[in-house]
């Protein structure tokens, strides 16, 4: 049976509902994803880490989780908000409840939630500091842990969940380097797909280990958190660019923009979900991309530099990718799929460098 959760915002909101999952409570940066589908791939994105996550789609667990729908070895985000939890899990591939998964990472859930209403607050407002607790605890101490907690801004995510050693994957020719801010499953997995090994360095490994090592490829990954709290590793970046081909994602573009002298600005709500639409400058063409970021490059600071817009998102013409000049180096801030062939277009070149 479920017991009463709480949620608590940092501007003195409290929603009341029903819990499930851990017994806990956590702080963090409430966003929403407007995806219909893919609630295990979300709470497992390593981006996700320091947001408390909400779902727009009004019935979450209904297909239960696997594990080889994660994206990491465990749920990053700090805790989940949905409308309703389906109690009854129809999927002939399924491992676990959605509840027994948030257990199983001591990660609080909450339902019965006005998600609808609470979405329409944060796109007034913006993303906001929140609680969530399935505990005992007064409304008051609630506020005060979610005013109280530290901004997105403020915290050093990427080492919480950047690999602690160099791990290898695949068994080819060819080997690209991934900076590890954040990496999904999915992006290894498009490499080993096209026949490119994977060598994962953490995240603040110097620029010479990774040369050294023999590479002949370097991608900068997704990941969680503001790029201005990675000042110290764009040396390292820079030290790599003109060595082979480079690619670059989400957390990994807006660091590439930085070592031109970009500024980079926290978005009022990010863009997270799987509708984006992103028109590309060179071709014309439309893709409607995935994406988990809450922060964006001020494209004019660029203005001058050797990188050129590619894609801008077509709802606020803020950048979603850029090329260099002169040099192999391709950046996108979505999500890649293997239907846009920028993986693809990568491993070539990789190949053929």
């Amino acid at each position: 049976m479920n017991i009463e959760a709480k949620l608590a915002l940092e501007d003195g909101t409290i929603l009341k509902g029903k819990s499930f999952g851990y017994e806990s409570t956590a702080v963090g940066e409430l966003v929403f994803t407007t995806a219909m589908s893919g609630y295990v791939e979300a709470l497992t994105d390593p981006s996700f880490k320091g947001h408390i996550l909400m779902s727009n789609y009004p019935l979450e667990g209904n297909y239960g989780v696997s594990e080889d729908w994660c994206q990491s070895d465990k749920i990053q985000a700090e805790a989940y908000v949905a409308r309703e939890v389906c109690d009854k899990t129809s999927n002939f591939g399924f491992e676990k409840t959605l509840d027994e998964f948030l257990k199983e990472f001591e990660v609080p859930g909450i339902q019965d939630i006005d998600t609808r209403a609470l979405t329409l607050m944060l796109r007034e407002k913006g993303a906001m500091k929140c609680a969530v607790s399935t505990e005992e605890i007064s409304d008051d101490e609630l506020i005060a842990k979610a005013s109280g907690s530290k901004s997105i801004e403020d915290l050093d995510l990427v080492p919480l969940v950047s690999t602690d050693g160099i791990k290898t994957f695949g068994d080819f020719d060819k080997t690209v380097a991934i900076l590890d801010l954040g990496v999904k499953k999915s992006v290894i997995d498009s490499f080993i797909d096209n026949e490119i090994a994977v060598a994962l360095f953490p995240y603040n490994t110097n620029y010479q280990e990774i040369i050294d090592y023999g590479v002949d490829g370097f991608m900068l990954s997704s990941g969680p958190g503001s790029p201005n709290k990675l000042e110290d590793i764009l040396v390292n970046i820079e030290g790599l660019l003109n060595k082979f081909p480079v690619f670059a994602q989400d957390l990994g573009q807006e660091l590439i923009a930085k070592s031109f002298g970009a500024n980079i600005n926290k978005m009022k709500l990010g863009h997270r979900g799987a509708n984006q639409p992103v028109k590309d400058l060179v071709t014309g063409n439309v893709l409607i991309t995935a994406q988990n970021h809450g922060f964006s490059i001020d494209k004019d600071s660029l203005e001058g530099s050797d990188l050129e817009l590619t894609q801008v998102n077509l709802n606020d013409g803020t950048p979603e990718g850029f090329k260099h000049k002169e040099l192999p180096l391709r950046t996108i801030q979505f999500e890649s799929t293997s239907a846009d062939g920028f993986f693809d277009e990568f491993a070539k070149l990789i190949k053929e460098y």
